[in-house]
């Protein structure tokens, strides 16, 4: 099989960190607040300008806060927990690896009593009507970052609930419709819908969190990093500009950078189209594919940023798992030859096969070209172990 002539555009297909946005340079970033103290008042007010300009773009409640945290989302998500898990029983949704970790620390770190585990394998949900948002807390990620499923709704979220919803909103904020007053907790991360830099997380707060906060003391120790109060108050600074620790400010113009073209082409609504159309040009393909389908069957439940795909080919399927990574490695080392598709393998925890990126910083044209490729690779793979 011949190789295909055109090549898309942009090879960065990574989910994370991301693509970053169409026409980015880094000589358009501004740099006036760069070598000085972000406690000063112009990189505050640019520090201060990502958390008003996030919140405008993603329809955020007024009575919300926002704010900007270290360690990622993962760091934002574990301030979450360490700082108010504990005070009720919790359910924990886990159906994939992020899913499996906060599990892992809420049991193994944590060592809570009252706890109860909603599983599911890759690709699928837990059922989600048993979860009880009524009484409970509830800690889940809205998609599936490594597995590619996502949550369709809210609709299975009390509105009279009297325990707090936590989500992991990584790889959904900014291209997925978010139920905010569903949502109490939401954390998500720079490098993955906005194709921004890694290290800096973000945490929202609703009224009701912020109220757990200021009324809650937990058992054990807190690190300075996650501390949110200070003499059983909010630290309300944090959500003003003020950061736990130094930021990089150029990572904040970065940010900045993409939170203005995402204004400029529409919007959330225009980010959500952008990402759909990329998960739009993948179902196409994988319903004219011989070899692969989505490890999420169930089309409602597929997610559009972490777009996971496993081989069905009877040959791949006779390989031990060990063969088939193999096969997997072999293929988008061939992709990455030819500069076509970077870093394209499934998560390492994740069942053998592939992940797109579709967030909106990627071009659909540029899928478009991706998937012949595809094709090509796995031929050529296929020709080594038949």
């Amino acid at each position: 099989m011949n190789p295909p002539e055109a090549k898309p555009n942009n090879p960065c297909f990574s989910s994370g960190p991301t693509a970053k946005r169409p026409g980015w340079a880094l000589t358009k970033l501004s740099i006036d607040a760069l070598g000085r103290s972000h406690r000063a008042s112009v990189p505050k007010s640019r520090i201060k300008a990502v958390i008003d300009q996030s919140k405008a773009l993603l329809g955020m409640p007024d009575d919300y806060l926002l704010g900007i945290v270290p360690g990622s989302d993962t760091g934002a998500f574990e301030m979450a927990m360490w700082t108010m898990l504990g005070a009720r029983g919790v359910d924990v949704l886990s159906w994939e690896s992020f899913g499996a970790g906060w599990k892992t620390d809420i049991q193994k770190q944590l060592k809570l009593n009252d706890v109860r585990i909603f599983d599911a394998p890759y690709g699928s949900l837990p059922d989600l009507t048993a979860v009880s948002t009524l009484d409970r807390d509830v800690v889940f990620t809205w998609n599936g970052t490594t597995s590619g499923a996502c949550i369709p709704n809210g609709d299975w979220i009390s509105d009279v609930r009297e325990g707090l919803t936590f989500c992991d909103a990584t790889s959904a904020s900014f291209a997925m419709a978010l139920p905010w007053t569903k949502l109490d907790v939401v954390t998500w991360s720079w490098q993955k819908v906005m194709g921004g830099e890694a290290a800096h997380g973000m945490i929202a707060l609703s009224p009701r969190a912020v109220a757990r906060l200021e009324s809650y003391d937990p058992a054990w120790p807190l690190p300075k990093l996650f501390r949110l109060t200070k003499g059983g108050a909010l630290i309300r600074d944090l959500f003003e500009g003020a950061t736990i620790n130094t930021p990089s400010m150029l990572a904040v113009e970065d940010q900045l950078d993409a939170l203005a073209w995402a204004t400029q082409i529409g919007g959330l609504s225009a980010l959500i189209a952008r990402s759909q159309a990329n998960l739009s040009v993948v179902r196409n393909w994988v319903d004219q594919s011989s070899w692969a389908a989505f490890l999420t069957p169930d089309i409602s439940q597929q997610s559009s940023t972490s777009i996971c795909l496993k081989i069905i080919d009877p040959i791949f399927g006779g390989l031990p798992d060990s063969a088939q990574r193999a096969f997997i490695k072999s293929m988008t080392a061939l992709l990455e030859q030819k500069n076509v598709a970077f870093d394209i393998a499934a998560y390492r925890d994740a069942p053998p096969g592939l992940r797109l990126w579709g967030g909106a910083t990627v071009e659909s044209t540029d899928l478009e070209k991706l998937t012949p490729w595809l094709d090509w690779a796995f031929s050529e793979t296929l020709m080594t172990v038949s």
